[in-house]
């Protein structure tokens, strides 16, 4: 069963917490570990959350076309999707789950077809994000500021997606993840 699922939203719509959910709920769904050039954020672990790498390195897989998408979303601030680990999963016959930015999102959704779900998580207002994004406590105020002004391009983008989740309660948005994966991987 060659599937992925793609998860896209604003930075701080509650999308990493969602996938987390899901991994946990459904047994066949492995998680595909993105690369990235940033710097881990607070307990995030090389090889679990991210694969950290430099942005020289970046670029030398990218030459060597190692990527199913790539995108250079800040400056030297790369992420992208490895060939090699969705292989991985799919040999060990997983539905591979993708958590990524909206323009990756995009991308993925359009390299794999219509073995992809891609759904996005969206945020109650833009206002609710910078309070999350501010509560998360792990940007200062301009790299804040930043995200909300990004996340108002990339609400623009929803209507690109096969599903949209509104992440205004919860509970509510579990239930409804529960009910799209399931039709999806039956």
């Amino acid at each position: 069963m060659e599937k992925v699922i793609i998860f896209s939203a604003p930075s701080g719509s509650g999308k990493t917490t969602l996938v987390k959910y899901a991994i946990s709920k459904f047994e066949n769904l492995a998680f595909s570990v993105s690369c990235t050039t940033r710097a881990p954020r607070g307990e995030e672990i090389h090889e679990i959350d991210y694969f950290f790498i430099s942005p020289d390195e970046f670029k030398s897989r990218i030459s060597t076309e190692e990527f199913v998408e790539f995108e250079e979303v800040y400056k030297d601030k790369f992420y992208g999707t490895l060939k090699s680990e969705v292989k991985k999963n799919w040999k060990n016959s997983k539905v591979v789950i993708f958590d990524v930015d909206v323009k990756g999102g995009v991308a993925l959704k359009k390299y794999f077809g219509e073995k992809a779900l891609s759904i996005f998580i969206k945020p109650p207002s833009v206002e609710e994000l910078q309070r999350r994004l501010t509560l998360r406590g792990t940007d200062d105020v301009e790299t804040v500021k930043i995200r909300v002004e990004k996340a108002t391009e990339e609400l623009t983008f929803e209507d690109k997606f096969d599903k949209i989740i509104i992440n205004d309660d919860l509970n509510k948005a579990k239930s409804e993840l529960d009910k799209i994966i399931s039709e999806f991987i039956k």
